[in-house]
């Protein structure tokens, strides 16, 4: 027999919205399982069950922004920490890009809800994504996510000599980080003193941590890319809308 399931997590799997948009749904009456409204929370449905959702929720879900910043060093991506400004922090209309193509005006109602699609360490620059699409937010940091990910590092190597080659393929594909291995990379040098690597997985401080196994020590991190979406030119500091012909 089929196990029942919480609605909520049905519409997370079925990639309609995220656990906490569908939990407000629920709430407004907006969804509906084999054509009746259930407006309950905690309601749990059979996987065959067919579920939709009401216009006004589609309608709620297309003002949704995807927002992208060129995060600067010294800001951390999400919650402010320890006296460190969050990078929402520079989401504000004299910070948008004038090169930023997406017609839509900014308000301060956007930032609600707006949180980070992965994390950036608060020493590292570059790309980060933040969003109030709960789908988007899945896509790029669900336990399931294959997004790859690009950073350029500059590093420095602190023993003898340059990186051996058997050094590197264990970078590619060979270390462990709190017991457990790590997916396959793609690590190639750039030039003398930078690599290139795309990850599929995020751990905190991951690539500096890797680095450090092998004898290299970060002097700068750079994300340039999630997917298909690459920071391109945006300047160090501001941030556009992700448009319409972008897909991660």
């Amino acid at each position: 027999m089929t196990e029942l399931v919480r609605l909520s997590k049905r519409m997370s799997e079925l990639g309609i919205c995220s656990r906490r948009e569908a939990d407000e749904w629920i709430a407004r009456g907006w969804v509906r399982v084999d054509g009746k409204v259930v407006s309950e929370l905690g309601s749990k449905v059979f996987p065959e069950q067919k579920i939709s959702v009401e216009r006004q929720a589609a309608a709620e879900q297309s003002k949704r922004v995807t927002i992208l910043i060129n995060k600067p060093v010294g800001y951390v991506s999400g919650q402010a920490e320890d006296g460190y400004t969050p990078a929402v922090a520079l989401i504000k209309a004299e910070n948008r890009w004038s090169e930023c193509a997406v017609d839509t005006q900014f308000h301060p109602t956007q930032l609600r809800s707006l949180v980070p699609a992965g994390r950036l360490d608060i020493d590292s620059v570059g790309l980060l994504i933040l969003t109030q699409d709960g789908r988007v937010a899945k896509h790029l940091i669900g336990q399931d996510t294959v997004v790859e990910k690009e950073y350029l590092v500059r590093v420095e190597y602190t023993k003898s000599g340059v990186l051996p080659d058997a050094e590197l393929r264990r970078l590619n594909f060979g270390l462990t980080l709190d017991g457990k291995k790590l997916l396959p990379a793609k690590v190639t040098w750039q030039n003398e003193d930078q690599l290139k690597f795309i990850l599929r997985e995020g751990k905190k401080r991951q690539i500096r941590r890797m680095c450090e196994m092998v004898g290299l020590k970060v002097l700068g991190l750079k994300r340039v890319r999630i997917g298909k979406v690459r920071l391109g030119n945006l300047p160090e500091g501001q941030w556009r809308y992700l448009r319409d012909d972008e897909q991660f």
